[in-house]
């Protein structure tokens, strides 16, 4: 990894740049200073063909002048602009930099229209014809990609068009999960709920609390062992908002259905995380995209 931290590679990159382009005078230099021996008719002895007859003519002053432009050039461009290892040129130009000023401009052009949705309730943002175009944009650009186009999510990915929300649904939570992302951490749990029988009573006792098919003898038995996940899931099984904890009762199944599904979850726990998006998107963006979300599990119509 020391390669990645070091500055070995910057003045590396520093070094081959300033030396070709020295090169590149030398070799324009020389070239001009050079004389090939030549015959009498200003040929050098180099025939092709037969009657092809190299000439000792020079290069052309346009020509040269135009590689001289060419390097001048280049030293300008490395003076003003970063192309020198870490020196960040005179401009102290970057492509981040111009990225997030073309986005303030951007921003600023639509903060108005933005501004008119920031003073509704987001129940009225979610009736209003063209924040929902906007929220759909914003939809498709930042959450599709794990959510699905349909909004309808994946295995370990949540439905947003349901109303099981782990953290709750009303549109400040929502926004509040916009902002700043979540983590949910379902830690390994065998070992606290005892041996691999215990667990597999337990598999069978989560299945019954949602009315699934399940063994009532093994689910009898694997009451008791809960205890240990009523911390978080609560001594009912309906989940904790507070906590991101799911609820078991309502057989939604966000990391699969089944007995080994559960069993893994039990046995492996489970990490999952939802990015922040206050980096990405205006306060403005976040209210439109958050009623946007919130109208999708509220049926929300003009």
């Amino acid at each position: 990894m020391s390669d990645f931290t070091s500055n070995f590679w910057s003045l590396f990159v520093a070094g081959v740049t300033a030396v070709s382009i020295l090169a590149c005078l030398l070799l324009l230099w020389f070239t001009g200073k050079a004389r090939a021996m030549t015959a009498h008719d200003n040929t050098t002895g180099h025939v092709w063909d037969g009657d092809l007859r190299e000439m000792n003519n020079p290069l052309p002053r346009w020509w040269a002048w135009l590689f001289v432009i060419t390097v001048v050039f280049a030293v300008v461009y490395l003076v003003l602009y970063p192309g020198m290892g870490t020196y960040a040129g005179r401009l102290t130009w970057s492509s981040q930099g111009q990225h997030q000023a073309e986005l303030d401009k951007g921003n600023a052009e639509v903060a108005p229209l933005y501004a008119r949705f920031a003073a509704m309730k987001p129940e009225d943002v979610a009736r209003d014809t063209q924040a929902m175009a906007i929220g759909e944009r914003l939809y498709l650009n930042n959450c599709a990609q794990c959510h699905g186009s349909d909004a309808r999510g994946n295995k370990g990915i949540p439905n947003l068009t349901d109303r099981d929300w782990l953290h709750g649904g009303a549109p400040d939570k929502i926004k509040e999960t916009l902002t700043q992302g979540r983590m949910g951490n379902m830690p390994p749990m065998a070992a606290a709920v005892g041996g691999a029988d215990d667990v597999r009573n337990v598999v069978q006792y989560v299945l019954s609390l949602s009315g699934s098919p399940h063994d009532s003898v093994q689910a009898a038995l694997g009451k008791s062992k809960f205890s240990v996940c009523a911390a978080c899931h609560g001594a009912d099984g309906k989940g904790n908002t507070a906590l991101g904890a799911p609820n078991l009762t309502d057989d939604i199944w966000l990391h699969g259905y089944g007995e080994a599904a559960i069993a893994a979850m039990i046995n492996n726990g489970k990490v999952n995380q939802m990015p922040a998006q206050a980096g990405k998107l205006t306060e403005g963006q976040i209210h439109v995209l958050a009623s946007y979300v919130w109208g999708l599990s509220n049926k929300a119509t003009p």
